[in-house]
């Protein structure tokens, strides 16, 4: 019984997704990838394969996040800033069903669209390298399904943040403010602690600016350490992370920790 009324909720929440112009805005994300790379590969000299890929790599990192922002705000935000909370709670199941349903349906359409940007990159890799050769090529294979799916650990902990903001903030606007808020620090702190230790003359008394950076670390996951795309663009392994394990292991804990304090915070919300 309890699995049925799962199902049934979250069926609900894939329609709401679709209501929400989640493909009309897939449609856009998918245009603008393809345009990106298309033009980046013209100006890319005698790499232009290379340049194409990282462009899109970095095109997808930014309109994911917008993405997921967007989907939140209109599934669980307006759902306690308009109240519609009042009809979709009138049916006998509990609020984390609500809201593990409506998280399992975003995930999914994320999914979706994630392995539609893959096959529409492996095409325009294929379609860029007949026109434009060159010597070292790209790898699209083991190494680009490694980078991808770190890349979707990234979204994963991004995903789950929106989600703990949209019940526990006041105004749906804090959870673009909040999200990209999170992602900028979380994903250049590492860099930057990585460069104050190899030039320590870049800005003054950099030991104790490193050490606060450093910090940090025991408060949020470095999604700065799971960009390997240098893999797929040079195919080299040791581009990958010495601690992939644990950088794998720590995100997904972390989005763990995340979505649970959101259950936990929806539990005790008090709703008008």
């Amino acid at each position: 019984m309890k699995v049925s009324i799962f199902f049934r909720g979250l069926v609900n929440a894939l329609s709401l997704v679709l209501k929400a112009k989640f493909v009309w805005m897939s449609v856009g994300v998918l245009l603008v990838v393809a345009l990106t790379m298309l033009l980046s590969s013209y100006f890319g000299g005698r790499q232009p394969t290379t340049v194409a890929l990282d462009v899109g790599l970095s095109t997808v990192r930014l309109l994911l996040p917008l993405l997921i922002v967007l989907l939140v705000q209109e599934l669980l935000s307006r759902e306690f800033d308009k109240r519609y909370y009042l009809c979709s709670l009138t049916y006998p199941h509990a609020r984390s069903k609500l809201l593990l349903g409506r998280f399992v349906a975003m995930l999914l359409m994320l999914l979706g669209l994630l392995l539609a940007l893959v096959v529409l990159q492996v095409f325009l890799v294929g379609l860029i390298s007949s026109f434009y050769p060159q010597t070292t090529p790209v790898a699209m294979g083991g190494a680009y399904v490694t980078v991808i799916a770190f890349m979707g650990l990234d979204f994963l902990v991004l995903f789950a943040l929106a989600t703990l903001l949209a019940v526990v903030a006041s105004t749906p606007s804090f959870v673009l403010i909040g999200t990209f808020g999170f992602m900028l620090v979380a994903r250049s702190y590492g860099a930057i602690v990585e460069l104050l230790g190899r030039d320590a003359s870049l800005v003054g008394n950099a030991e104790s600016y490193r050490a606060g950076l450093g910090v940090l670390s025991y408060l949020l996951p470095d999604l700065g350490a799971l960009d390997v795309r240098m893999l797929a663009l040079y195919g080299k392994p040791e581009f990958l992370p010495s601690d992939w394990p644990w950088l794998i292991l720590s995100s997904l804990a972390y989005a763990t920790a995340l979505l649970a304090l959101a259950l936990w915070a929806l539990q005790r919300k008090r709703l008008a």
